[in-house]
């Protein structure tokens, strides 16, 4: 099956309330070109779900700064002081969730897991309103598998059947992501046949896959 369409196709399917998850670290990693669309649509009052909300005009960062998130659920938001501005004044609800349970409870949900059990967080206000288990008298946190409806990603390489190869750093949160999502749009910097791809190069399986756009390279 072909997955390649155009970024307005696959894009289509983000209306206003979609939860979002983002590839990238730093911004590393990030579709460029889908969030840069995104940012030239009307659309609002989306849950973002990444690791970090890039910088101010890089990644996810640039949502961020037009106000298109109602919610974000991430590691830290340091690198943009916009999105600390926008969570001090109440306009934008931040979640903050230590950056190994915010990878394990995606993987969770893309491996069909009820959730993962931490001791990160005991003691602290990370623990507030979760169920605390209690395993060989060691107490640990429930986190519960985390799912969007869509995932935007980016890779490096890819087969028309949606195999992905990444570059470096970019592996992050994107192969993690590909399978936690309703539907997976990937930006790819360079498309080839299919057949043509190294079997052990690949990172993530096209059946992860539903859309590729062709994007800028890496």
């Amino acid at each position: 099956m072909d997955k390649v369409v155009n970024i307005e196709q696959a894009l289509s399917l983000i209306k206003d309330d979609t939860a979002v998850m983002v590839g990238g670290f730093m911004a590393n990693g990030s579709p460029e070109m889908l969030i840069d669309f995104l940012c030239q649509q009307n659309i609002k009052d989306l849950t973002l779900i990444c690791n970090d909300t890039g910088l101010i005009d890089k990644g996810v960062g640039k949502m961020v700064m037009l106000k298109q998130f109602k919610k974000i659920i991430a590691s830290h938001i340091g690198l943009n002081k916009e999105t600390g501005r926008q969570m001090n004044t109440g306009e934008t609800e931040v979640e903050l969730v230590p950056q190994g349970t915010l990878a394990e409870r995606i993987r969770c949900a893309g491996y069909g897991l009820g959730g993962v059990l931490t001791p990160t967080g005991i003691g602290t206000l990370v623990e507030q309103g979760k169920q605390k288990i209690t395993v060989d008298g060691k107490d640990y946190l429930l986190e519960k598998p985390l799912f969007a409806d869509v995932a935007l990603l980016y890779a490096a390489k890819a087969d028309r059947a949606g195999n992905l190869i990444y570059k470096g750093s970019m592996n992050n949160f994107n192969n993690v992501m590909a399978s936690a999502a309703k539907t997976t749009i990937v930006e790819v910097g360079e498309i080839v046949e299919v057949g043509e791809l190294d079997p052990q190069e690949i990172a993530t399986p096209g059946i992860f896959v539903d859309y590729i756009v062709k994007g800028r390279s890496c």
